[in-house]
């Protein structure tokens, strides 16, 4: 069996070698004299890394900016980093943990205590991998029912509405984007991973409460009047009260209960002017900011009965001239820093929703051809044939 492999980064020669004499017995033992060596060769090999242990003090780069570096692209996803110093003061030790690290061990070393603690590191951490991998596996099932749901609802939007059902795909796709941008640029919204998901989910439900608005309003091809816009208006609280309405145990359940908000008040403005209740700022949930941005750019640069496709550039003027309304001025400056990536992001969006179309029409004519020649009793001869065919081909075959 493969040792387990272990790189220390020290600038001490002497404290590699201290080290290296208490674990090469059970541990393939790899060395780095420095930070900026041990970025290096993790950069190429950390797959190949079950832990790290790293030293505090070292030039050029020190052992806080070792495990900072770390912290920040998640290489500690793979690995375990234990913090190795002489200067075991609460300030540092609680530093090391802040930025990630596993454990702390105190020089001098007690080689006892050294392999009681590497191992034990090495139990929990690969027991807490096994722990996340579930809980991803889980998140992942759950991810390909929620993306089942937004492709039900596009469908439904599709025959119910003039819009074209790749709007909610656009959404979801707009909003994820936009929340990830949003958690890089500024820590005001710790969001996370699941917190992004759960809310790109969400925003598929959007606009459910227009199932309530007639045909004659919601697909009328020219300017609707001061009355019917009010009628439109009343899906937001619509669509929120429709959940709100569900059973007390589904009403508890986070996607609904951001779904609620993100239906209710999607049409809110930063300024105050949006609708149903007014909501200025931070009143609104960031659910519903996002949502809100996402659906305005996708309805600007997409054909309805009523109006021609705006270009992303103009769309993305109309939207930072304030023509649609007050945003968020950080969700604007994502929309504006990933304008691009958007823009690409949406066109693969149609490329798959074609293809899967496409498979579908497929799907079906081969169902259909079946069908007829089932009926006209040619289907058992043809399979008969081709299995005879194959036959054939299988045999073996033997020399002239």
């Amino acid at each position: 069996m493969d040792k387990q492999k272990i790189l220390i980064v020290d600038d001490s020669e002497m404290n590699r070698a201290l080290l290296i004499d208490i674990l090469e017995e059970h541990y393939d033992v790899v060395e780095a004299e420095n930070g900026v060596e041990a970025i290096s060769l993790l950069s190429k090999q950390r797959a190949d890394f079950s832990l790290l242990l790293l030293d505090i003090m070292m030039p050029e780069m020190d052992g806080f900016e070792v495990l900072a570096y770390i912290n920040k692209y998640h290489w500690n996803d793979t690995f375990a980093v234990i913090m190795i110093s002489a200067d075991d003061t609460p300030a540092n030790i609680k530093r090391a943990y802040d930025l990630g690290a596993f454990d702390y061990i105190s020089r001098p070393f007690d080689s006892t205590i050294v392999q009681r603690r590497i191992s034990n590191t090495m139990f929990l951490y690969a027991r807490q991998q096994r722990l996340e991998k579930i809980i991803a596996e889980q998140f992942h099932e759950q991810e390909k029912n929620s993306k089942l749901m937004i492709s039900i609802l596009s469908h439904i939007v599709e025959f119910r509405n003039g819009e074209s059902g790749l709007h909610i795909l656009h959404v979801n796709t707009i909003t994820k984007y936009l929340l990830k941008q949003l958690v890089q640029l500024t820590d005001q919204y710790p969001l996370s991973k699941a917190d992004i998901s759960l809310i790109s989910t969400a925003s598929a439900l959007h606009d459910i409460g227009k199932i309530s608005i007639s045909d004659a309003i919601l697909n009328k091809p020219s300017r609707l009047t001061a009355e019917e816009f009010e009628v439109i208006k009343t899906h937001s609280v619509i669509g929120a009260n429709m959940l709100l309405d569900l059973s007390i145990e589904q009403r508890e359940n986070p996607l609904i209960k951001v779904a609620s908000e993100i239906c209710r008040w999607h049409h809110e403005r930063y300024d105050g002017n949006g609708y149903p209740d007014g909501l200025k700022g931070e009143e609104i949930p960031i659910a519903a900011q996002v949502v809100a941005l996402a659906d305005v750019y996708d309805a600007l640069t997409s054909e309805r009965c009523y109006k021609a496709a705006f270009d992303h550039d103009t769309a993305l003027n109309m939207i930072v001239n304030g023509e649609c309304g007050a945003f968020n001025p950080l969700l604007l400056e994502c929309l504006m820093d990933g304008a691009d990536q958007i823009k690409q992001a949406m066109q693969e969006t149609e490329e798959e929703k074609q293809k899967d179309a496409e498979q579908s029409q497929r799907q079906e004519a081969n169902r259909l051809s079946r069908a007829v020649l089932q009926e006209e009793g040619l289907l058992a001869g043809r399979e008969k044939q081709d299995s005879a065919r194959k036959h054939r081909e299988n045999a073996p075959k033997t020399s002239e």
